[in-house]
């Protein structure tokens, strides 16, 4: 197990506290859409105010590239979540210089301080040190709670940590204990369920629980190439060519190791990639004029008697095309067969979380992780760039 330096051992009343968030959220007219990530830090910041921390909150938006875009200010985002704690959030027009450092100084216990996005000035995403050392001078220590920024080489996950005494947050902890607990010891029977788009994304992490699941399942976009790679006709589907040789040797190992690989079996097929074109069932092949949006419902009912006996279930990925309602019915059914089950369910990935939320009862679901690419990332090597930074500054202390 990893042993990260624990916020709960630092002392923070009246103590400066730069926290690391993940408000990488959906900002539409001025309008966080989807606010989840800042739900998940509700506990976190309230806490911290409650033992008389003084917080400075930092967190990035989108890709500005190092540039002002008015679309990625964190202002819609502050007035958000202070609503959601209601309390209040000073938002500041700046990341660092004097006057921030000033502001800081005259935070009183308990008050919090959100901070421009982070990536409006260059230095963020080259892991700067001199921006590092300008974002430490505005507190005393650090604390990482955004999970899914660890596998980001950033100044504010890991050049920061040079010049802190440096803790990982609840939701890094709790990300981190059970991760490891479905990647190393999982309780069986144990089920990966993977979907989306590419293959390229996923490829490597569906030879990992080829190692360690007793099921996985594959569906989504990126079933097609598997299916590709076994000759079954897919018509126009989106097929990754460069990836049918690694496909063919995944079913092959799948095969040896006496693995169960489910694909799907039959298709809602369209004859173009449109939320308006109208769903074709197919079987097992889709006919050449045709290509695959969504999971058939043969497919469902293999896929849940599957899912059944589990005692542990991960799911990424959706089954199909989840935002176009008449391709959403794969996706919905298995979100209702995870959440039905007595299981310790995992799901991770915006997209699935997001069906999920549209589809099934997230709360039904053990834990939703906020990680995304940082999730996938861990399950296949935990060592990441923002974990091995909070260890290292652990170490040297």
């Amino acid at each position: 197990m990893l042993r990260l330096p624990d916020w709960r051992d630092a002392y923070v009343r009246g103590v400066r506290v730069f926290l690391r968030v993940d408000f990488n959220v959906p900002v539409e007219g001025g309008r966080v859409r989807n606010d989840f990530r800042l739900r998940m830090t509700i506990p976190t910041l309230t806490e911290l105010r409650v033992r008389g921390a003084r917080l400075v909150v930092a967190s990035h938006l989108g890709r500005p590239k190092g540039r002002r875009v008015k679309s990625l200010s964190l202002q819609p985002v502050a007035e958000a979540l202070q609503k959601l704690l209601d309390y209040p959030v000073k938002f500041v027009d700046e990341i660092t210089g004097e006057h921030v450092y000033t502001l800081s100084l005259k935070l009183k216990e308990g008050e919090i301080m959100l901070l421009q996005n982070l990536r409006f000035d260059g230095g963020e995403e080259k892991n700067d040190e001199d921006f590092a050392k300008r974002l430490a001078r505005l507190a005393d220590i650090y604390i990482n709670d955004a999970f899914g920024t660890l596998h980001r080489k950033h100044a504010s996950v890991c050049a920061i940590t040079r010049f802190l005494p440096s803790y990982a947050g609840p939701l890094v902890l709790k990300e981190t204990e059970v991760l490891m607990r479905v990647r190393t010891e999982p309780d069986r029977p144990f089920v990966a369920v993977f979907g989306g788009a590419k293959v390229a994304d996923k490829i490597g992490l569906i030879k990992q629980f080829l190692r360690t699941a007793d099921v996985v399942i594959v569906g989504g976009a990126m079933a097609y190439t598997f299916l590709a790679a076994k000759g079954v006709g897919v018509g126009k589907s989106r097929v990754e060519k460069e990836y049918l040789d690694e496909a063919r040797e995944t079913l092959d190992e799948a095969r040896r190791m006496g693995r169960v690989f489910a694909l799907p079996e039959d298709h809602i097929a369209a004859p173009s990639f449109s939320a308006d074109a109208d769903p074709v069932l197919c079987g097992r092949e889709i006919p050449d004029n045709l290509l695959g949006l969504d999971i058939g419902p043969k497919t469902v009912d293999r896929f849940s008697s599957l899912l059944r006996d589990a005692k542990m279930v991960l799911w990424n990925g959706p089954m199909g095309v989840f935002e176009w309602e008449r391709f959403a019915e794969g996706t919905a059914n298995i979100a209702r067969a995870i959440g039905r089950l007595r299981a310790y369910s995992v799901i991770c990935g915006g997209d699935t979380i997001a069906a999920v939320e549209r589809y099934g009862n997230i709360d039904r679901f053990s834990y939703v992780s906020t990680g995304g690419g940082a999730a996938l990332q861990f399950l296949q090597n935990p060592h990441l760039p923002g974990i091995t930074a909070l260890l290292e500054r652990r170490d040297a202390e």
